[in-house]
């Protein structure tokens, strides 16, 4: 059998920096196909498109609400040739009712130990619409190593500097954060994978700079502990969402090869400003992510929040707009209350008011969106920001032995970092 899987292109916020990182989606569904499938993959934010009418079977794996309008187009056509579609992904679980009309099979969950009853039926020529798991976990014991292999890596890097390579140690989370669909698309119990198979294979990935993408790390402090502990011995270098505020969690994560963590700030607390401190002070960076429009926020809330982040001297910070996605909990309030402007899912980007904040006009807070960014970043452009993060974690690798410096970056990162 052979399969194109394409992971379509989304439109990029104007702020952040002109980069893409390997999908992770794609690699995990790729993994639990058989392994005698042959497998075209292709990611829209990195080549051009081509469509095989020589596969048998398109899947369109999409991550983004704004990505899954692409994905929509990409499947017609390829319906349109004769081909067979299926899609599935965080955005196809999000949006199964639209997205039912664009394929002839939906993966709706986790596809390991699942997706082989798909394959089957399309063999038979008996394929169902409809594909649901989502509620039907599978053992995180069968979540074995992502198909990286399929990526085409020389296009996955910041000015010649080797990117990240995505990685989970668990799945679902027992926290609701208002913003969030993981406890619709992954439900409300952590589910870790055996740590043993974590480590397995992270170490098999060449790069020694990964990203966590789990939500948080900290939901189980003893699993916390014993996942770092087995870290330390492979000097990988990473990032990840929130871990524990506890100093032995921390101690441990240092050793284990922490980079910088993404850290949501919600206000200007004393408790932020302690918790950024304690990771930094410990070699930790911080990319602080803050969402702007929720109630409590008017223009002069948002300047003091931005002071507040220059402040503290966070590494980077990552603004979005407070967005209602299909399934969150903000969502479902933003409906009741009649604050919803529209459903136009390619504007759903997060750079883009698509609600009715409670202190500000639409207009207004995209205007304060725009300050944040350029009032943050004044001094400092968010490319060198991001270069010094690089250049510290290369410092560490140096000093542990695990550098490797490839022709590409010899060659561009030094003279870009100069030049910006």
């Amino acid at each position: 059998m052979r399969i194109h899987l394409v992971y379509p292109k989304w439109p990029k916020l104007k702020h952040q920096p002109d980069f893409n990182l390997p999908p992770h989606g794609p690699v995990c569904f790729a993994a639990a196909l058989p392994r005698d499938a042959g497998i075209v993959f292709t990611d829209e934010n990195v080549e051009p498109l081509v469509m095989h009418d020589d596969v048998d079977l398109a899947a369109v794996s999409c991550m983004l609400t704004c990505q899954i309008s692409r994905g929509w187009e990409i499947a017609d056509e390829y319906r349109r040739r004769g081909k067979k579609v299926i899609f599935g992904g965080i955005a196809a679980m999000l949006h199964a009712e639209e997205t039912a009309r664009h394929s002839d099979a939906l993966f709706l969950g986790e596809a390991e130990g699942r997706i082989d009853a798909l394959l089957d039926d399309f063999k038979a020529g008996r394929l169902k619409k409809t594909y649901d798991f989502l509620r039907d976990w599978p053992d995180p014991a069968l979540i074995g190593p992502a198909r990286r292999d399929i990526l085409k890596r020389q296009l996955y890097n910041f000015r010649g500097v080797q990117m990240v390579d995505l990685v989970h140690a668990s799945r679902g989370c027992k926290f609701n954060c208002f913003p969030c669909c993981t406890p619709y698309l992954g439900g409300r119990n952590f589910r870790p994978r055996p740590v043993d198979k974590f480590i397995d294979e992270i170490s098999g990935i060449r790069n020694n700079r990964l990203f966590i993408v789990d939500n948080s790390l900290a939901q189980d402090d003893d699993w916390e502990k014993t996942l770092f502990k087995a870290m330390i011995p492979l000097k990988k270098k990473w990032v990840s969402h929130p871990i524990k505020d506890d100093d032995e969690i921390l101690e441990l994560a240092v050793k284990a090869g922490c980079w910088y963590v993404y850290q949501a700030i919600v206000d200007t607390s004393d408790y932020m400003r302690r918790r950024i401190k304690r990771l930094k002070e410990r070699g930790i960076g911080v990319e602080g992510t803050v969402i702007l429009g929720t109630d409590e926020h008017d223009e002069d809330y948002i300047k003091r929040l931005v002071d507040f982040l220059l402040d503290i001297e966070l590494d980077l910070a990552e603004f979005t707009i407070l967005t209602p996605f299909p399934h969150s909990p903000i969502r479902a309030q933003l409906e009741k209350e009649g604050r919803i402007i529209h459903n136009d899912w390619r504007r759903y980007t997060a750079g883009e008011a698509v609600f009715k904040p409670a202190k500000m006009s639409p207009e207004q807070l995209e205007k304060m969106y725009d300050y944040a960014w350029e009032t943050f970043y004044a001094r400092s452009s968010k490319e060198i920001k991001m270069a010094q993060l690089y250049l510290k974690v290369i410092q560490r690798e140096k000093e542990d032995g695990t550098y490797r410096q490839t022709r590409l970056q010899a060659r561009n990162f030094d003279a870009p970092v100069r030049k910006i």
